[in-house]
């Protein structure tokens, strides 16, 4: 008799917020239902669908240029790009695509390449700058290093700072609790994305469990960004009806861009989105704003 001497992870954060997006059920209703619309607007521009990519970096090992490609992608789908940590000649790569940018910076030890990156944003013609807040430490509780770049962590103040540094929108990805919503608030912040970094911390809450709490809080100030884990149109259907604006995907399009660069990453976020579409469309919500927590349900 052979015994599984595998265990899982109790910790592994992944597996803690794939069950809970899997814990929360849909109901279906058909009466007035109609073909979905699924655009939506932010920062004055106006999209096809509410699935993002999310603000990935360092992918030409899954296709040379892979960042661009990305935005290639994410251009031909008409959704959002978001952009993480590279040089000034991929970001003007990425942009020089068409793809309306959202550019995220890593907490860097000297502000001045905070600024820089800014400025340089800017340039580009994204349509919205952040910094990477849950980026700053590693597991070891020391300030993490990046590619030989120090990081450290940045006060309330330092943050107000970077605010006023431009005239994009200003956005704070990893935020996970209600107490740093407020602060975002406090800041002048324009934008949070609730996110644990796939799992950069293990138990760390699922972001849909505490979505419905940070949206209460920000009560309407600012667009609501959810990632991690999100695989498929029942998870962005999920995220939005708890209160997200939209929502990215990244790792669901490694894969679609390894094998076929731009155009895969394009099917992909259309496939999702026309997943997106059925749900919708079984559930009475004619469009994104239809959507709404009344259709949850949990069985766990």
């Amino acid at each position: 008799m052979s015994t599984n001497t595998h265990s899982v992870h109790p910790g592994d954060s992944n597996r803690i917020t794939r069950e809970y997006f899997d814990s929360l059920l849909i109901e279906m209703r058909h009466i007035d239902a109609v073909l979905p619309d699924t655009t939506f607007s932010l920062y004055g521009e106006t999209f096809k669908t509410p699935v993002m990519t999310a603000a990935l970096s360092h992918l030409n090992g899954c296709h040379p240029d892979g960042m661009v490609e990305l935005a290639r992608g994410a251009k031909a789908a008409d959704a959002v790009m978001w952009a993480g940590m590279g040089d000034e000649d991929e970001l003007e790569g990425i942009t020089a695509t068409g793809a309306k940018t959202i550019k995220i910076i890593k907490p860097y030890a000297d502000n001045n390449d905070i600024f820089k990156k800014i400025a340089h944003a800017e340039k580009c013609g994204c349509i919205a700058v952040g910094i990477d807040t849950d980026h700053a430490f590693c597991n070891r509780g020391q300030y993490d290093v990046v590619l030989g770049l120090k990081m450290t962590g940045k006060s309330l103040d330092e943050i107000k700072q970077f605010v006023k540094a431009t005239k994009l929108p200003f956005i704070i990805k990893g935020v996970l609790s209600t107490t740093d919503a407020i602060k975002c608030m406090d800041a002048g912040i324009q934008g949070i994305v609730v996110s644990h970094h796939h799992g950069i911390m293990d138990f760390a809450v699922p972001p849909l469990m505490v979505l419905p709490e940070i949206v209460e809080t920000i009560n309407g100030a600012m667009p609501i960004f959810v990632d991690c884990g999100v695989e498929n149109g029942y998870d962005v259907f999920k995220s939005i009806a708890l209160g997200a604006t939209a929502v990215s995907v990244g790792r669901a399009l490694m894969g679609p861009l390894t094998e076929n660069a731009a155009p895969g990453v394009a099917t992909k976020i259309n496939d999702i989105t026309a997943e997106l579409k059925g749900v919708m469309a079984r559930t009475c919500c004619h469009n994104i704003k239809d959507i709404n927590r009344s259709l949850l349900r949990t069985h766990r």
